[in-house]
């Protein structure tokens, strides 16, 4: 048995760059694990650095000054910021507001109708399985309303730190582009110089990520507008929520969609009953989903690697169990940088120097 490990250990880490991109993987695994919390707003700003610097590179290339691409890039995200915080969170509150005031009647209309279906159905449904499903609505509800009062009371906690990030991300985010060679090159001071397999493993994730990123960001946009055009077109109640929920699915794979349909129906559903206008937008909704799936998706991710979709729920629930939403968002690429260091991995040929009688 010894020596099989033996044998395990000179195949794997035989070679120097082995043991040194283990110990940086390990590290950067490591205070991202017991940090995350303390340094969460610098870990975002570098994650929205990271993806504005997409934006600064190509000004770069048709010779504008570094300073200039970075001021102009760094205004139009403290416009959409600002936008997000002063133009659409406080819609999509009025709107949650409007849509929780409803749900009561949405409950008493929804137990009207299980009541009446032992009576259409009595071979298909019995009075004892309605009575399950309405208990258990109840204790879902139930639970809904008591996170909502934790939420509340927790509330002067979420100010404080929505103040911090509000002010400290952008501050750090500026600097991390404006000094980003001055920053990276004190970093790589640091590392041991003979790093050839980590860079290695870099360069092709660096690439990836980013053009990953960058394209799941702009198919949530894509979606969001789309769907939003859609429903306002159809004028569906609560309209810019619901299109924004759609949008965001798009960031867990496979799951997204089927969770953020159910509300999507719900609502549509309560609105106008079974209708032409409910089956319009099923309709249209699902075109939605289905152009997405099978045209946005395969255009934008095109070049990613190839991962099964057993992979990617592992990923989506081990990362996500983690680092919760940069864990999901993230969840792909971090799938993808393990299966690039699984693959660049060195490998020296196995040792057959097992003798009679060893294990």
């Amino acid at each position: 048995m010894i020596q099989i490990l033996r044998n395990w250990f000179h195949r794997y880490f035989s070679d120097p760059q082995a043991i040194i991109l283990a110990v940086l993987l390990l590290i950067g695994f490591a205070v991202v694990l017991n940090l995350g919390k303390i340094l969460a707003p610098v870990l975002a700003a570098i994650v929205v650095a990271y993806l504005l610097e997409g934006l600064v590179r190509p000004l770069e290339s048709f010779r504008v000054p570094r300073m200039a691409a970075v001021l102009l890039v760094f205004m139009l995200f403290m416009l959409g910021l600002l936008f997000l915080l002063f133009g659409l969170l406080p819609l999509f509150s009025r709107q949650l507001s409007q849509l929780a005031q409803q749900i009561p009647d949405m409950i008493t209309r929804g137990q009207q109708i299980l009541l009446l279906l032992p009576e259409k159905y009595p071979d298909i449904i019995t009075p004892s399985q309605v009575k399950v499903v309405m208990d258990t609505m109840r204790s879902v509800f139930s639970d809904l309303g008591q996170g909502v009062l934790s939420l509340s009371l927790a509330s002067l906690q979420g100010l404080i730190l929505f103040i911090l990030y509000f002010f400290l991300v952008p501050f750090l985010v500026f600097f991390f582009l404006k000094d980003k060679r001055l920053i990276l090159g004190y970093i790589l001071g640091l590392l041991p110089k003979e790093r050839r397999l980590a860079a290695k493993v870099w360069e092709e994730m660096n690439g990836q990520i980013g053009n990953y990123v960058r394209g799941k960001l702009l198919e949530v946009f894509i979606v969001w507008f789309v769907t939003y055009i859609t429903f306002a077109t159809l004028g569906m109640n609560y309209a810019p929520l619901l299109s924004f929920l759609v949008g965001l699915s798009v960031i867990i794979p496979y799951v997204g969609a089927v969770v953020v349909t159910v509300p999507v129906l719900f609502i549509g559903y309560f609105q106008w009953g079974w209708g032409s206008d409910f089956l319009w937008m099923t309709v249209v909704y699902s075109i939605i989903q289905m152009v997405d799936g099978n045209i946005i998706v395969p255009l934008m991710f095109s070049e990613a690697v190839n991962l099964h979709p057993v992979a990617i729920m592992i990923a989506v629930l081990f990362f996500g169990g983690l680092w919760g939403f940069w864990g999901i968002f993230f969840a792909i690429p971090l799938a993808t940088l393990v299966q690039v260091v699984i693959t660049s991995w060195p490998r020296t040929p196995a040792r057959l120097d097992y003798h009679h009688g060893e294990a």
